[in-house]
């Protein structure tokens, strides 16, 4: 799976919302600086050569639509940066984001014990 820019992954995240979706209702979906209709176009058609997304051709128009989830996406996003940035250790990551105070001891205690009611389960 190869590697998206900051905007392609934006267009996933609308196209993973819509389900499926023709080029000019991604573009109502975008806030901030809107993108010409052509090169939105062409974003779409990059991460169709990407294999991230299909389309249904309805005449000269296409409606496209994910054909990787936002799960798949997420498992080697969150792989990738694990490895990339926290010498491929969990612990590494959980211990920068207690350090920076993005994660509190009670969500550590939630985590703990979601761990140990899978062990239980299996």
């Amino acid at each position: 799976m190869q590697k998206l820019t900051n905007k392609e992954e934006e267009i996933m995240h609308i196209l993973w919302k819509l389900k499926k979706a023709f080029v000019k209702e991604v573009l109502s979906e975008i806030t901030e600086e809107q993108p010409h209709y052509n090169t939105l176009s062409t974003i779409v058609r990059n991460l169709e050569e990407k294999g991230f997304v299909s389309h249904n051709a309805f005449g000269n128009t296409h409606q496209y639509f994910p054909i990787v989830s936002l799960e798949d996406y997420r498992k080697r996003f969150m792989n990738t940066a694990i490895d990339n940035y926290f010498n491929s250790s969990y612990k590494n990551m959980v211990s920068h984001f207690a350090k920076e105070e993005k994660i509190s001891a009670a969500e550590l205690r939630e985590i703990l014990a979601m761990i140990e009611n899978q062990k239980e389960e299996i």
